[in-house]
């Protein structure tokens, strides 16, 4: 059983009206570092799961879960 984490940072940043560029500035990271966490590639750090989750006012869970393959 492997596990791979989901999120919904882009949709969060659609109903925020904001682009990668916007939030990476509001968070501390690159555009890149939200660009590679949306698509899966990176998996954030505690640190910056919990600025995204304080950017957007939810909590983690609401934004990241984990999915069974």
């Amino acid at each position: 059983m492997s596990e791979a984490l989901e999120n919904r940072i882009r949709v969060f940043r659609a109903e925020h009206r904001m682009s990668q560029g916007d939030l990476a500035d509001a968070i501390g990271v690159s555009r890149k570092t939200i660009s590679t966490i949306e698509v899966g590639r990176f998996v954030p750090s505690t640190v910056i799961a919990l600025k995204l989750a304080k950017q957007f006012a939810v909590p983690v869970e609401e934004i990241f879960s984990l999915r069974e393959d």
